[in-house]
């Protein structure tokens, strides 16, 4: 790849990220830089925030058009409809526009699929009208393809705008191996669902890998921020770097 085909798939990369601060450590004042860099040009899809800084997101980012995102039931993956449903309630009221809910992945494990199905479906029940839900199956603690595609398609059953990879908590989060047999699934669904890849993914090449699987499975035509995702801390600043054509900086800022 020659180097102004990088920085035209970096620069396309830029507007495909989830800009992303889920460390522990993350405290309003770092939320507000969050915000302050998504509202730079060119701009990431979304923010993804902890939700009790929703509030503070969407004040500091009025109608700029950024989206914010966050998550519920994370990382732990829980079995309690009834406390997902009020999280999204609660997280939605105070302006988040996509939740991305981590599948009760234990419960698919041990066969228990009445659980997963009641989870998620409180959950799509719960996101108002104009919210994505974006379904994350951690797809590391899943193992197999079988469970993937399994996870993948219950996901989908149950009503979820995108599915996504991982947490980015586990010691495996996103492969591309796990990204194709999602994508598969997502390309005979009935209806139009996103990807969302998320966990490890740092550099342009990382990046660029999953863009090149979406492409080949859905069609280059299909892939835009409606349909893909990267959810990212460091990936922001070593896109810049490529197309500047400098050197990135180290990554920071967690997990992801």
């Amino acid at each position: 790849m020659n180097t102004e085909t990088r920085r035209n798939r970096a620069a396309r990369l830029l507007g495909l990220i989830d800009l992303t601060r889920l460390d522990d450590r993350c405290g309003e004042a770092d939320v507000l830089a969050l915000c302050d860099a998504a509202l730079a040009v060119p701009r990431p899809a979304a923010i993804c925030i902890w939700p009790q800084f929703a509030g503070v997101a969407r004040r500091r980012l009025g109608d700029e058009g950024v989206r914010i995102a966050t998550v519920v039931n994370f990382p732990a993956g829980g079995e309690d409809p009834e406390r997902v449903a009020e999280d999204i309630s609660e997280t939605a009221g105070d302006g988040a526009d996509e939740i991305d809910l981590v599948m009760p992945w234990r419960a698919l494990l041990r066969g228990d699929r009445d659980t997963v199905r009641a989870v998620l479906g409180a959950a799509r029940e719960s996101t108002g009208a104009g919210v994505l839900l974006k379904v994350i199956i951690e797809t590391g603690e899943l193992g197999s393809e079988d469970r993937i595609r399994e996870a993948t398609r219950l996901a989908i059953a149950e009503g979820a705008d995108f599915v996504k990879t991982s947490t980015g908590r586990m010691p495996v989060s996103a492969t591309p191996e796990a990204a194709r047999v999602m994508l598969e699934e997502i390309r005979i669904a009935s209806r139009p669902v996103g990807f969302k890849a998320a966990g490890g993914i740092r550099s342009f090449e990382d990046a660029d890998l999953y863009l090149r699987l979406a492409e080949e499975i859905l069609g280059p035509q299909a892939v835009g921020p409606d349909r893909f995702r990267i959810g990212a801390s460091a990936l922001r600043e070593a896109l810049l770097a490529e197309i500047a054509g400098t050197a990135a900086r180290s990554p920071e800022g967690g997990a992801y």
